[in-house]
């Protein structure tokens, strides 16, 4: 399984238990839990704020901008740390006019995605990413707006 620990670096109205059991049914998907190392894997996802994002964005990846999610790679039982900006999470939502847990459900598991190896930098990737995100998803009975992904 997958052990999902939740810091909220902001108030955030959604509990920790809503992304644990959505990462952790994700998980369970075969292609998803086949890149899992053998063993109680961990990972965790930090809710914060534009500013953080924006700092670790430009810290760790070179831009100079604020994004909705980052992730970072782990090692060993850690696969890694998922950062997710909230205000994003809420202005996004409101963009596609679905749920802020849909959005942050979405931001978690691409996020999650990326940790065991998926990009989507060609069209084939992208494609990839997608359905395997909204099969992640619906193990949770989150539907994505339409033009969402």
């Amino acid at each position: 399984g997958l052990e999902v620990e939740v810091i909220k670096a902001v108030p955030v109205p959604i509990p920790p238990s809503f992304l644990r059991g959505l990462l952790q049914r994700a998980a369970s998907m075969p292609e998803v839990g086949a890149r899992l190392p053998d063993g109680a894997a961990t990972v965790a996802v930090k809710l914060t704020g534009d500013d953080e994002l924006m700092r670790l964005n430009r810290d760790y990846a070179g831009h100079e901008s604020v994004t909705d999610v980052l992730s970072f790679a782990g090692q060993g039982l850690h696969i890694g740390d998922i950062a997710i900006s909230w205000p994003a999470c809420a202005r996004q939502s409101n963009e596609y006019g679905h749920p802020e847990a849909t959005e942050l459900g979405l931001l978690a598991v691409h996020g999650m995605l990326h940790l065991l190896g998926w990009d989507h930098e060609t069209t084939a990737e992208r494609k990839e990413m997608s359905r395997l995100t909204i099969a992640a998803l619906a193990r949770s009975e989150i539907i994505l707006a339409p033009g969402r992904l």
